[in-house]
């Protein structure tokens, strides 16, 4: 019975997968099992991470716009809801900006939706 030597699919599927993991730790990146299972704990990861990113930037920018606010006499929730209220349709990330580059501005929009004490 003739050797039947193994088509080329399987291998360049484990190619794929050593090459996606290089980089990594001692046999994580030349033993394909292993890399397979750190390839796919790192996707999910990644996936939850994409998803956690947006979480701790929207925390971040209410702290800003916290501590600009109070610096104008006001709070967070005071000045979101007043500025509900005027109709200004401006979201937290350019109130983020506004508070740190340019605090000028950021006290007129302040003004603007009558947020102060």
């Amino acid at each position: 019975m003739p050797r039947v030597k193994r088509g080329f699919k399987a291998r360049r599927r484990r190619n794929r997968v050593l090459n996606l993991t290089e980089g990594y730790f001692l046999g994580r990146k030349n033993r394909y099992r292993q890399a397979v299972e750190v390839l796919r704990h790192a996707w999910e990861y990644g996936y939850i991470s994409r998803k956690l990113k947006k979480r701790d930037f929207r925390r971040l920018w209410i702290v800003r716009i916290n501590a600009a606010a109070r610096t104008n006499g006001t709070t967070y929730s005071r000045l979101m809801s007043s500025l509900k209220k005027a109709n200004v349709t401006l979201d937290r990330k350019i109130l983020s900006e506004l508070a740190i580059h340019d605090p000028a501005s950021f006290g007129a929009v302040v003004k603007l939706a009558g947020g102060s004490r």
